[in-house]
């Protein structure tokens, strides 16, 4: 393993504040204000040991919740929301098989594929366009952040996203999300969840150099014959469609974007809004003229 040259400087244990530019020793990457920074979660490192949404949770100090037997396996959240700002899918394939009809796994077995998602924080995000009193911002990171403050409860950005990563906080009628562990950046810190995924699986830098490591991760698995694997969310890839051009927050995925409950193709709601309006408008002027006619035909 590679020891960061700064890392004998601090080997105590305790300290006794901040270690400047911590993300350094932890990533690899030093944060700075103007660059572009992200999440590669490679689904094939995953183990669902639930690190992340720990860690996510302690951090932000948000309530648990669905503390009951969802009856989805091992997975007790379900789902991302207002209160749970990671989650962890166990998707359980019991049959797996070829287009041909060839199954590919013994009788009676089963297997494992397992991603935590988050909010994809958008190149362009639509939550952010949506939103009309300017609580959605984009930090001096190039991540989205909900100021709780200054939102309404409107719930605009609700629909507007295309992940349906945002929600309604039923405490304070807010919208809440994922920040990218903003607090943390802003003082070098690495976010929570990645910082304590144990095999690598979420991995934080900057957005340039996570795109070429993934792309490295890729072609490694092709070459040890996993062909499935692929990139969803970096520029021009599955999950990068519809006007988005890319999530700060991107996966390798080893099966299609809905075994993850990813949608397949998604898109910014801003798109349909011009032809939406064209098709009401002409609506209107074809009704309008048929009230002409219907009028003109009974004088």
């Amino acid at each position: 393993m590679t020891i960061h040259p700064r890392a004998p400087k601090d080997p105590r244990s305790i300290l006794p504040g901040l270690i400047p530019d911590e993300s350094e020793l932890t990533a690899g990457v030093k944060i700075e204000a103007g660059r572009q920074y992200g999440f590669f979660t490679d689904t094939t490192l995953c183990i669902g040991c639930k690190a992340c949404e720990v860690a996510c949770k302690e951090w932000n100090a948000l309530p648990a919740e669905n503390l009951t037997l969802t009856g989805m396996s091992y997975d007790n959240t379900g789902a991302l929301s207002a209160n749970t700002w990671r989650h962890v899918a166990f998707v359980e394939k019991v049959r797996d098989g070829k287009a041909d009809g060839t199954m590919l796994m013994p009788p009676f077995q089963s297997h494992w594929k397992m991603m935590s998602d988050v909010c994809k924080h958008c190149d362009n995000a639509p939550c952010q366009e949506a939103c009309p009193t300017g609580a959605l911002f984009r930090t001096e990171f190039d991540t989205v952040v909900v100021q709780q403050d200054i939102c309404n409860g409107c719930g605009y950005c609700v629909p507007a996203c295309p992940f349906g990563v945002i929600d309604l906080s039923h405490f304070d009628g807010k919208a809440h999300k994922c920040t990218l562990c903003y607090d943390r950046l802003k003082v070098g810190l690495e976010p929570a969840c990645a910082k304590s995924c144990p095999t690598n699986s979420i991995q934080f830098g900057e957005l340039s150099e996570l795109h070429e490591r993934a792309n490295r991760r890729v072609a490694s698995l092709h070459d040890q014959g996993a062909h499935d694997a692929y990139l969803y969310g970096a520029p021009e890839t599955p999950g990068a469609t519809g006007g988005l051009n890319h999530l700060h927050a991107f996966f390798l995925l080893t099966d299609r974007p809905e075994v993850y409950n990813l949608p397949s193709h998604p898109s910014r709601g801003a798109n349909r809004v011009l032809p939406s309006l064209i098709a009401g408008i002409a609506t209107a002027i074809v009704l309008t003229g048929a009230a002409f006619g219907f009028l003109l035909t009974t004088l």
